[in-house]
């Protein structure tokens, strides 16, 4: 059940798109963690693909958006971290061609 949910929940962070990049924060490499507590609160650990970023607080906010979109869901963490800190290596492959990285 908790592989089927956190599932779920990276299937909704698939829809938060990272504004300057156009592409979703999954496919970064900017979620690290997502799991549901046992009182109904989905924890999200990610990461930023800088400290300064200014599309921070939006993406935060689509992210309560989107995981409060799960029924099981009742109240969303986020928690941005630092470490291990963000690289164009965590991103996926799809991440990469839409970037033209490589």
């Amino acid at each position: 059940m908790a592989d089927e949910m956190k599932e779920s929940m990276m299937g909704a962070l698939e829809n938060v798109i990272d504004p300057e990049l156009g592409v979703d924060i999954v496919n970064l490499g900017l979620v690290y963690d997502a799991e549901l507590l046992e009182d109904g609160i989905g924890k999200v650990t990610m990461t930023l693909t800088s400290i300064g970023c200014p599309m921070g607080p939006q993406i935060v906010a689509n992210v309560k958006q989107e995981l409060m979109e799960l029924p099981e869901i009742k109240d969303v963490e986020v928690d941005i971290v630092w470490n291990p800190p963000w690289s164009r290596d965590n991103m996926s492959r799809y991440a990469k061609m839409a970037l033209g990285v490589r």
